[in-house]
């Protein structure tokens, strides 16, 4: 059977102003759209991966526009639901040197928030699928998303599908203990666990030592404790975290680590001048479940995956227009960014 991702979440309308102008002075707005799990099935589709974006969408023109945006990249769209009230919002301000990036979230009452856990038939969204998705943002979104989330990790689960989760903590969505609650229930369903230097400690509570990612001091031996203890509670196959090391908001150390319950894996380390880093750890998760399905070693997985994200950092906008031929090129040492002529 030829491989098939679902990815469940939310799409949202990205409302931000003109390049780094802060909100206080925008007169316009740019419109795009994007989303966790949406951002991660673009990215496969652009590898190539038949990839299926699981939601509900309100039937006005802002929902289709959503829908059209992810058809017109090669998601399979056909599963979305039509209904509800409104399309979720999210405003970005970019930072820029010591100016933090701002997100300003506006999607309660969204159509996803409100569906009703018995819209999705996950025996049928399943039939054809060997993987699904979905990051810790979705079942923050309300109790239902929270509900429709277990129940599709459930049926993933008596169907011998892989589930992978991204941990993605979002404090202006729910509180730790909140978290931690819903994150345990789910994670016995998952078999790939992604998270960053702050998820496993916002939402379980296990911190890596001698580090202080404000500081941009970040310890391997801390972090490797981190992916042991995540792996020892949840018998998790696979943790990988990503290791941002924050210079400014411009300028950033990039890399990740994968542990499979024996080994660590630490991959190279991108010095990136950032475009847009809204997106690339759903475009580093992307890129580790794509070199998985095509039986990638460990060490090869982390390094495409983070080779991936790094080019995302690049890129205007949530989603990850890169191809595999352009990750390979920079794994193979082209990193110049020389005219291609």
């Amino acid at each position: 059977m030829k491989d098939r991702i679902i990815t469940f979440g939310e799409i949202m309308l990205r409302l931000a102003p003109e390049g780094y102008c802060r909100f206080i002075q925008a007169d316009s707005f740019g419109a795009t759209f994007g989303g966790g799990e949406a951002n991660v099935a673009i990215s496969l589709a652009n590898f190539g991966v038949d990839v299926a974006f699981v939601t509900k969408l309100p039937k006005h023109e802002i929902g289709q526009s959503a829908l059209d945006s992810l058809r017109a990249r090669g998601v399979d769209t056909s599963l979305v639901i039509r209904g509800g009230e409104r399309l979720g919002i999210y405003y970005l301000e970019k930072g820029a040197s010591q100016r933090p990036s701002k997100v300003i979230y506006d999607r309660k009452y969204s159509a996803i928030s409100t569906a009703e856990p018995s819209e999705f038939d996950w025996s049928e969204i399943f039939r054809r699928a060997n993987w699904f998705h979905f990051t810790g943002i979705t079942p923050a979104l309300s109790d239902n998303a929270a509900e429709i989330c277990l129940q599709a990790c459930k049926e993933a689960k008596k169907k011998g599908i892989v589930v992978s989760c991204d941990l993605n903590y979002r404090k202006t969505l729910w509180s730790r203990e909140k978290a931690n609650k819903v994150m345990r229930g789910l994670c016995e369903y998952v078999d790939i666990c992604i998270a960053n230097e702050e998820d496993a400690k916002d939402v379980f509570g296990i911190e890596a030592f001698r580090t202080d990612i404000d500081k941009g001091e970040l310890n391997h031996e801390g972090y490797m404790r981190v992916a042991s203890e995540l792996q020892k509670q949840f018998k998790f196959k696979k943790v990988a975290i990503t290791l941002r090391t924050s210079i400014t908001a411009n300028d950033n150390y990039w890399a990740a680590m994968l542990y499979d319950g024996t080994d660590y894996y630490f991959s190279k380390e991108y010095k990136v001048h950032i475009v847009d880093r809204v997106g690339g750890g759903d475009s580093f998760g992307a890129a580790l479940l794509y070199s998985i399905l095509n039986s990638k070693s460990d060490s090869e997985a982390i390094e495409f995956a983070v080779a991936a994200s790094c080019l995302k950092h690049t890129i205007e906008g949530d989603f990850n227009y890169v191809s595999v031929e352009e990750v390979e090129k920079l794994l193979g040492g082209d990193g110049s960014g020389r005219v291609q002529r």
